[in-house]
C-alpha cells in the first residue's frame, strides 16, 4: 500500500509555509528538509514512506510553494534551524524524526545537535564537515553576482544542476516540475541568499555536539554524487557515533534514481 501525497500549509512567523504531507496523521512524525532544491526532491519516496511515518516535507521560506522571502542574514544554517523548529511548533511536533538533503542536511544536523527534540536522523547526500559550498554556489557570496542574477539566469543554472543531480535522463515534464518555483524575482533573491550564506564553519562547529549526542543516524547516499562526495559520508560514520551508511545507485538526488531503495533504507532506520 502507498499513501497519497497532499500539499498543506502552516503559518510560521507571519509567512505561509508549504509542505508535502503523506501518511497517517497519528503516526510518528518525520520532518523532511531540502537544500538548494525544494520539497520536490522528497516526492518520489513519500507515498512509500507514508507507511512508516507521518511525513511532512517542508518548503523553506521563499522556496517551493512557501511564502516569505529569505535574505542573507536569515539564510544561514542556525537561522534556518530556528525556522524549522518554529514550523515544528506550529505543526504541534514536540519530538520528531528528521531528514535532510543537501544544505537541508546541514540544517538537520544543527536541529538534531542543539534542540533535544530529534529522535532519529536521516542525512541524504547532505553537506557535512567542509564538503560545501561547491563553486557554483560559493560565487553568490559576491553581492554583485547576486544583484546581477536574473530569473532566466537562475532557471538555466537550476536546469543544469537538476540534470547533473540525477543519473537517469529526466523527462521534459519532470524537469519543468523541478523548475516551477524559480520563475519570479523573489524566488531568485531567496535562492541566492541561501547560496550566499553557505558556510562550512556551521557544520564543522557541530561535530563535537554530534559526537556527544551519538544520535541514531542513517546516511543514505547516491554513491555517484558529483556535488557531495560519498567519501564525506564514509568519514561521517567513522567519526560520529551512532551513525551508519547505506549507499544506493544514483547521484545527488537519489530519490529520483533509486526511490525504492531510499524509502526502504529510511523506513528501516525509522522503525527501530
Amino acid at each position: 500500500m502507498t499513501h497519497l501525497v497532499s500539499r498543506e500549509h502552516v503559518e510560521v512567523d507571519g509567512a505561509q509555509l508549504s509542505y508535502l504531507a503523506a501518511g497517517d496523521p497519528s503516526a510518528r512524525p518525520l520532518l523532511l528538509l531540502h537544500g538548494t532544491f525544494w520539497s520536490r526532491v522528497w516526492q518520489p519516496v513519500l507515498p512509500a514512506l507514508g507507511e512508516a511515518a507521518r511525513c511532512l516535507a517542508l518548503d523553506l521560506p521563499g522556496f517551493g510553494a512557501s511564502g516569505g522571502e529569505l535574505d542573507v542574514e536569515h539564510a544561514n544554517v542556525p537561522a534556518l534551524a530556528d525556522t524549522v523548529l518554529a514550523a515544528a511548533d506550529a505543526l504541534g511536533l514536540e519530538e520528531f524524526d528528521l531528514a535532510g538533503h543537501d544544505i537541508g542536511g546541514g540544517i538537520a544536523q544543527h536541529v538534531a545537535a542543539t534542540s533535544g527534540r530529534v529522535r532519529r536522523l536521516v542525512l541524504m547526500n547532505s553537506v557535512m564537515f567542509d564538503s560545501w559550498p561547491v563553486p557554483a554556489v560559493e560565487r553568490f557570496r559576491d553581492p554583485q553576482v547576486r544583484t546581477a542574477t536574473t530569473v532566466e539566469d537562475l532557471l538555466t543554472a537550476r536546469a543544469a544542476s537538476t540534470r547533473g543531480s540525477v543519473a537517469r535522463e529526466l523527462g521534459e515534464e519532470e524537469l519543468a516540475d523541478y523548475l516551477t518555483p524559480w520563475r519570479d524575482a523573489a524566488r531568485v533573491r531567496s535562492w541566492t541568499a541561501l547560496a550566499a550564506a553557505a558556510d562550512p564553519r556551521y557544520t564543522m562547529d557541530l561535530v563535537p555536539a554530534l559526537q556527544e549526542a551519538a544520535l541514531p543516524t542513517r546516511l543514505v547516499w547516491g554513491r555517484d554524487d558529483d556535488f557531495q562526495k560519498v567519501g564525506y559520508a564514509r568519514r561521517y560514520v567513522e567519526e560520529i557515533p551512532g551513525s551508519d551508511l547505506v549507499e544506493v545507485d544514483g547521484k545527488h538526488i537519489p530519490t529520483e534514481d533509486s526511490p525504492a531503495a531510499v524509502a526502504e533504507a529510511m523506513a528501516e532506520h525509522l522503525a527501530d
